[in-house]
């Protein structure tokens, strides 16, 4: 990511010193000295240099980035307002004086935190107050941890998860038992067919009578 911007930095720079070379000989006053200023953008309470500010010449397309260690660079004029702006920075202004001997300038800029108040915001899922007002006023409140335990405690609520409540291990371990007994009871000689059994048949037609399989559906 560092390199791609690192890429994206010079190539800015590039572009804005085209442009001012460019339009030296139209737009540029030839009789104010053309000064190459750099230096430093930092923050100033904390004295960090501030990554990617962005330093403009004021009435101009010019102006460049400062890189991720806060280093800038570009070619001015004397006298030119050169602005710096940073997210969440207050904008710094710097004039260069018309008393350069040289035309080189280092300068380092400071650029103090702005502190912005944002006021309250109310989020509704609703598009009016009317109608979170109608939503409200009917909604459903339920019921509360009492009347809950107590429904949910009631004899139906208790059949109905008994009959969906599968054996234990303590239950399989007891018909486990009852089968092995019953094979032990027979060993040795062959088990009852109830199919021809006649009190077998009597009870079943008996309950056929009394409608207990109808019950049961």
């Amino acid at each position: 990511m560092k390199f791609y911007m690192r890429k994206f930095l010079l190539l800015c720079t590039f572009c804005f010193a085209i442009s001012f070379f460019g339009n030296a000989q139209t737009s540029a006053d030839t009789s104010r000295k053309i000064i190459q200023f750099s230096g430093i953008a930092i923050d100033a309470d904390s004295l960090t240099p501030l990554p990617y500010v962005a330093i403009v010449i004021r009435h101009s397309e010019r102006g460049v980035y400062s890189n991720e260690k806060g280093y800038y660079a570009i070619v001015a004029q004397e006298k030119d307002t050169i602005d710096f702006f940073s997210m969440g920075y207050h904008k710094a202004t710097f004039v260069l004086a018309d008393t350069f001997k040289a035309n080189q300038y280092t300068h380092i800029q400071g650029l103090k935190m702005d502190t912005i108040l944002l006021h309250e915001t109310t989020i509704y899922p609703w598009v009016s107050k009317e109608q979170f007002k109608n939503a409200f006023l009917s909604v459903n409140i339920p019921d509360d941890d009492l009347a809950r335990a107590e429904e949910n405690l009631s004899q139906s609520a208790m059949q109905k998860v008994a009959a969906n409540v599968t054996m234990d291990a303590g239950m399989v371990y007891s018909a486990g038992l009852q089968q092995r007994e019953y094979k032990n009871y027979y060993a040795g000689q062959k088990q009852p067919n109830n199919l021809l059994n006649p009190i077998a048949w009597s009870r079943f037609i008996q309950s056929i009578e009394n409608g207990d399989y109808k019950k049961q559906q």
